[in-house]
């Protein structure tokens, strides 16, 4: 027996090549592409993650929502049916990472202007100081076009519960009346309201990857 495997041995060698090519070129031809997760609040880190849903393996999506932009116009969710969206969390006074963040999702809105799919979505965690004019004021100043991206602002309790239930992207600051710890967490929501990808929006690397996420998942729902 050993010789025989012995004397076929340059024979499996050779067929075990050949079968590695003939798989590397059908996966080619292919072009296997592995889908985007989708998110479920289990698989998020527990700080970004209301108590209640931390357990949650699936079905998450975003919740309904009514907000305020910055041209005082309200936002719902009916904005964004059938889009393609990604949401951030921010504050028009921070000095610290929200300025990186907002010329990175502004680079985002450059990328998608044209593209009637993908929108944006920022969410301000002070909303008592980031009124209508506060929020025009800042959208004026960095650029941002209102046909693509919204800055909202509205009740903070509701504004909590999505940032902790729904986007699961804010930390809880653990102090009364639902403050929030934004993070430089920017979400990727598809077209049935889920998760489908998170990314530092103060890498540039991190923005890099998520706009190749955004043409992946446009491809997937041809």
């Amino acid at each position: 027996m050993l010789s025989y495997i012995k004397k076929f041995k340059l024979f499996f060698i050779s067929l075990a090549i050949l079968s590695i090519i003939i798989m590397a070129i059908i996966y080619n031809i292919l072009n296997v592409e592995q889908p985007l997760p989708v998110y479920q609040p289990v698989r998020i880190d527990a700080s970004l993650v209301d108590s209640t849903i931390q357990n949650k393996r699936k079905y998450h999506s975003i919740a309904n929502f009514k907000l305020i932009n910055q041209n005082g116009d309200t936002i719902t969710e009916a904005d964004y049916k059938d889009k393609i969206y990604v949401a951030d969390f921010f504050f028009t006074t921070c000095q610290t990472i929200c300025p990186i963040m907002t010329d990175q999702m502004y680079r985002v809105q450059e990328a998608i202007l044209e593209d009637d799919e993908v929108k944006l979505l920022s969410h301000s965690v002070t909303p008592e100081i980031d009124s209508v004019a506060q929020l025009k004021r800042y959208a004026i100043e960095k650029g941002v076009n209102d046909a693509k991206w919204n800055l909202v602002t509205g009740d903070r309790k509701q504004i909590y519960d999505l940032a902790r239930k729904s986007y699961l992207v804010v930390k809880d600051d653990g102090l009364q009346d639902y403050g929030m710890i934004h993070t430089e967490n920017f979400a990727l929501i598809d077209k049935d309201k889920q998760i489908r990808g998170m990314y530092d929006g103060t890498s540039k690397a991190s923005v890099d990857s998520l706009l190749v996420a955004i043409k992946k998942l446009k491809k997937s729902y041809k």
